[in-house]
């Protein structure tokens, strides 16, 4: 006889069972985090859909709603939100307005000092240029905290309505988020600013003439 006829026969191990592939996306989690996932992509929704409706009600012609909730689309919209139409007809924006600011500064010394006029638009449009997906804060948010300043203040300054405190302070937040990392060594007391406004030249065809002097607006100095 063979003598392997009586010799057990081993077994191949089992093989592991392969755990079922997970669901992609939100169906792949846990019911709990399913849940909070869906109220999170839910108030992301509605906080959407809401912004959209007060900006329309802002833009749109004046009508029963947006005349009866004022002051809840006011306070949503300005500063921030606040709408302008200057690109197109029938009032095309034919002027560059550079937006200037300067500072007083208390040094680590104890030294007063006053800088110089600083171009903040000049520096957004150095930060656009050949940027092919510039932020919207270096297109729009200086420009505008100007116009809403312009809007709400007369020629000498002084606010005509109820945003021109908001318009001040706005524009005066901006500034010093444009200063403070230039003097982290002193402490600025003081901010200025001005406006210069130069006429867009006619083009060489036109007979058009245009003065092209540059306007300034100079603003008080705030307290910091």
């Amino acid at each position: 006889m063979d003598s392997n006829e009586h010799e057990p026969v081993e077994e191949a191990p089992p093989e592991p069972r392969k755990a079922p592939p997970r669901a992609p996306g939100i169906a792949g989690l846990s019911a709990p985090y399913r849940v909070l996932a869906a109220l999170a992509l839910a108030a992301v929704a509605v906080a959407a859909c809401t912004h959209l409706a007060l900006v329309f009600l802002h833009v749109a012609p004046s009508n029963t709603v947006s005349k009866r909730n004022a002051a809840l689309i006011d306070g949503w919209i300005y500063p921030e939100f606040e709408q302008n139409w200057k690109l197109f007809a029938p009032n095309p924006l034919q002027q560059n307005i550079a937006v200037e600011v300067r500072a007083q500064v208390r040094t680590g010394g104890g030294e007063l000092v006053t800088s110089g006029w600083r171009d903040l638009s000049a520096e957004d449009g150095a930060a656009i240029r050949h940027n092919p997906l510039p932020s919207h804060t270096e297109q729009n948010e200086l420009r505008r905290a100007w116009d809403f300043f312009t809007g709400s203040h007369d020629d000498d300054n002084k606010p005509t309505g109820e945003r021109g405190a908001l318009s001040e302070e706005y524009l005066r937040r901006i500034a010093l988020e444009r200063l403070v990392p230039v003097y982290r060594d002193g402490r600025i007391l003081r901010v200025q600013l001005r406006s210069a406004t130069r006429s867009v030249p006619a083009p060489s065809w036109s007979d058009e003439k245009t003065d092209t002097q540059t306007y300034y607006r100079e603003l008080p100095w705030w307290t910091v």
